[in-house]
């Protein structure tokens, strides 16, 4: 039925073409000769129109969409002008028949132009109309460019009248004063106080403010949401271009939230995705926590990628049957199979990662959250330590590439049981990069395609903050809290924490994974031989990738802006409470220890720390000794074994110690 209907809308249309140009004819004759005859010969009239149709087939310009005329409509409406009057000139010429004057081909284009451009533009002018000044809510639009302009568009299609522009901002400072459809810019975002102001003061106060501009984020927005508040104006976000032009049609203009991703002040980092695609493309690969918040986004990630199998594991069913059938919607044709394991079970992870045999390997399994690590750090101790070491063991035994192991800037001087357990399994792991490439510079270890670069498994970590988002993390708390009308509780006034987007921090381990695949042994070769140590664009081999966080977030001031989010004022309609450090806690995250200087990998995004490692074997056992002890229920020789390890380790076991250690 809809496609019958879409014909006959393109019947009509070329009906139409054919009657004005028709009229065109007589038209650009009487004009190009007034004392000639501008009818023509009988013919004349009807060709003029058939000639139309005729030129307008490679413009499709029957197939256009009056209402939503627009530049490159009127371009189509151009081209066929000018072929349909070539044509039409060139039937004369074979009928014998003599120009009415020597310009009637340029008048006749122009009266063609005339005649189906106009009908074009008053049809859609009709159809936009124009909402009464008094309809909708008054908004001010933060954003002067083509954002806007899309805005503005879609905005004259409501006919609900959901907003009534009553001016704009421009994020530079050379458009004041300017229009864009009619809106006045009234002067640049660092005045936004001052327009509002001005605004009240003339009797049309803005009861919310429109982002259009998709690139504003950041500190510039932070500071409109400061305005925002004090001023008692919500603020929201258009729908993004690309949508605006995609629902032009779909109805009423709905404003979106604005997102808390878009106030961490970060800027794009390139990625380089053709080199994501060589390491990934025709690879089996295994994903670890795969049911996770980070193994979720490697998984989506890695199968955009083409691998030639995808193994997802987890020991969640529900988490792994999520993200299960989420693959097969989002990627159909990659092979994939989810299989429930737990990582502590070495036996079971050896006999999965030696049938899937995989090449590439995420290690994002992990008990994650600090206070829960500090009820149970028997558990988090056997799932972090024990659990990677299985699973690097697996994979380095079935002749895997690479095995990549998901850290935490908790293991940086940790203070919580779940800190440093993640850092004793960096030490293993680093000491498995080191070994590997030992191994295969003394012939130990073959080379090949199933080998490191060196000849052994690449053994590389990678450490970042926390992740907007993810699962037990602040945000999500918060948003509960608020939904509950709150209070927003924070541990401590002076908690800060380093924060990325989940999407940002796994495209990034994606990008570590190709640098180190790709530039581990060269790099390392040249930074453990004669000569000085690594300069910058190094990359080490044994060293941990660390992500760049940016600059930290006060975790009272997330609050407060989460707060201002919700259209709702600080310690006013919402309070904030602090409740004191957790154990394990402490006030301030790092990313580097004083003995792991930064260096550049020569990468955006990605810095390395340089390797502060143990003997691997003296690793081995200690884990081996902190493993039967886990079994064994006995806590206190866990916890014995961490601390002979990692001499930094200061156990804030009661939160007591977090701000004086900070």
């Amino acid at each position: 039925m809809s496609h019958r209907r879409a014909m006959l809308r393109i019947g009509m249309n070329a009906g139409l073409d054919f009657l004005l140009a028709a009229a065109a004819v007589p038209l650009a004759r009487w004009l190009s000769d007034p004392a000639g005859d501008p009818m023509g010969p009988a013919w004349a009239i009807a060709w003029g129109g058939l000639a139309l149709l005729i030129a307008g087939v490679p413009f499709r310009l029957s197939f256009q969409y009056w209402r939503f005329a627009g530049v490159n409509d009127m371009l189509g409406v151009t081209a066929s002008s000018i072929a349909a009057a070539a044509l039409y000139a060139v039937a004369l010429h074979a009928a014998g028949t003599p120009l009415p004057s020597p310009t009637f081909p340029i008048v006749h284009v122009l009266c063609l132009a005339m005649l189906l451009a106009l009908p074009r533009g008053g049809y859609r002018l009709m159809q936009e109309g124009t909402p009464p000044a008094e309809a909708g809510t008054p908004a001010l639009l933060v954003g002067a460019g083509e954002g806007a302009d899309l805005f503005l568009r879609a905005l004259a299609g409501d006919h609900a009248a959901s907003l009534r522009v009553v001016g704009l901002l421009s994020t530079g400072q050379a458009q004041t004063g300017r229009r864009i459809q009619g809106h006045a810019i009234l002067g640049p975002l660092a005045e936004a106080a001052a327009v509002l102001a001005r605004l009240r003061a003339a009797g049309t106060p803005p009861q919310v403010l429109v982002v259009t501009d998709p690139e504003l984020s950041g500190q510039k927005l932070s500071a409109l949401i400061e305005t925002a508040e004090r001023e008692g104006v919500r603020i929201a976000r258009a729908p993004r271009p690309t949508a605006l032009e995609h629902d032009a049609a779909a109805g009423p203009v709905q404003l979106k939230p604005v997102a808390i991703e878009d106030l961490l002040n970060r800027a794009q980092v390139p990625l380089d995705r053709e080199g994501m695609a060589r390491l990934v493309h025709g690879r089996r690969v295994l994903v670890t926590g795969a049911g996770g918040t980070i193994g979720a986004e490697l998984a989506r990630q890695v199968a955009a990628l083409g691998p030639a199998r995808l193994v997802l594991l987890d020991n969640g069913e529900y988490a792994l049957w999520q993200i299960d059938l989420e693959l097969g919607e989002l990627a159909p044709a990659v092979p994939r199979r989810a299989v429930i394991a737990d990582i502590r079970d070495e036996t079971r992870i050896r006999a999965v990662i030696e049938a899937c045999r995989p090449e590439l390997v995420f290690h994002a399994a992990a008990l994650k959250h600090v206070p829960m690590v500090e009820a149970n750090p028997l558990e988090g101790l056997l799932t972090n330590v024990a659990g990677t070491r299985h699973v690097a063991d697996a994979a380095r035994a079935a002749g895997a590439l690479a095995m990549v192991l998901i850290s935490t800037d908790k293991a940086v001087n940790p203070t919580s049981v779940m800190g440093a357990s993640k850092r004793l399994a960096e030490m293993y792991c680093q000491g498995l990069d080191l070994a590997a490439l030992a191994a295969g510079a003394s012939g130990g270890v073959s080379s090949g395609a199933s080998g490191g670069a060196s000849g052994g498994m690449r053994c590389i970590t990678v450490r970042f903050g926390n992740v907007l988002g993810s699962t037990g993390s602040v945000v999500p708390l918060f948003q509960r809290q608020l939904a509950h009308g709150g209070p927003l509780t924070v541990t401590h006034p002076d908690m800060q924490r380093y924060f990325m987007t989940v999407r940002e921090a796994v495209g990034l381990v994606l990008q570590a994974s190709v640098v180190g695949v790709a530039q581990g042994a060269e790099c390392a070769l040249a930074s453990h031989g004669p000569g000085p140590g690594p300069g910058p664009g190094k990359v080490v081999r044994g060293g941990v990738f660390v992500l760049d966080m940016g600059e930290p977030v006060k975790i009272v001031e997330l609050a407060r802006t989460m707060i201002r989010l919700a259209g709702l004022r600080p310690e006013v309609d919402v309070p904030i409470r602090f409740t004191g450090l957790r154990p394990g806690e402490k006030l301030f995250e790092e990313l580097f220890h004083g003995q792991e200087p930064p260096v550049a990998t020569g990468y955006p995004g990605l810095l390395m720390a340089v390797p502060r490692t143990a003997d691997p074997a003296i690793v081995a056992r200690a884990i081996d000794e902190l493993a039967a002890a886990c079994r064994t229920g006995h806590a206190s020789a866990a916890l014995a074994v961490l601390a002979r390890m990692l001499p930094e380790f200061a156990h804030n076991s009661d939160g007591s110690a977090g701000a004086a250690r900070a």
